[in-house]
């Protein structure tokens, strides 16, 4: 696997290596050892699937005591992935990365402890699928405002973008409480 830093620490795009044939292709998506040597050494708990339509933007949700690390793949489509760094300790605290993730690619974000996530959909769907390191909490959940100006983050909207209720309700950045 290649590993390749982004712009914010504890962000990371990870590229495995595809075996190919005419059969098809083999690939491992997840393998402890190699994470391990990348700096990942979490545990993952839990296994979570979407699947949404053109124009979907999720997000940006994190937790607060119970805060989930997220290693992220799309098995089918794009997306437009983003991370907006929430540790008050970080040199980057308050900055955000982008990545494209094409199912086709087979690459896969890891997101650590810490950050706000979501993602855009650019094909017709798609299915997203990420392990995560700690079980979902319905009551630390919240939810950062997707288009907050302070923040900036330059998505690449093919029009207004379809939000849930909860999503459309985030708060702004400087309104939120991560400890």
């Amino acid at each position: 696997m290649m590993v390749q830093k982004t712009d914010l620490d504890g962000v990371l795009l990870i590229e495995p290596m595809v075996y190919s044939d005419a059969r098809g292709f083999f690939l491992e998506t997840y393998n402890e050892r190699v994470f391990a040597e990348a700096g990942i050494t979490e545990r993952f708990v839990q296994d979570n699937q979407s699947h949404s339509k053109q124009g979907v933007l999720r997000g940006l949700h994190y937790q607060v005591e119970n805060p989930q690390g997220k290693l992220v793949r799309v098995l089918q489509g794009q997306i437009y992935d983003v991370a907006v760094d929430l540790r008050p300790e970080s040199r980057t605290f308050g900055k955000w990365t982008g990545v494209y993730l094409k199912a086709e690619e087979h690459k896969v974000l890891w997101i650590a402890k810490g950050f706000a996530h979501g993602f855009y959909v650019l094909s017709e769907s798609a299915e997203v699928a990420y392990k995560v390191t700690a079980f979902y909490a319905p009551n630390s959940e919240r939810t950062l405002l997707w288009n907050d100006p302070d923040l900036g983050i330059q998505w690449p909207l093919r029009g207004e973008p379809i939000l849930s209720e909860k999503d459309r309700a985030g708060l702004l950045f400087r309104d939120i409480k991560v400890r």
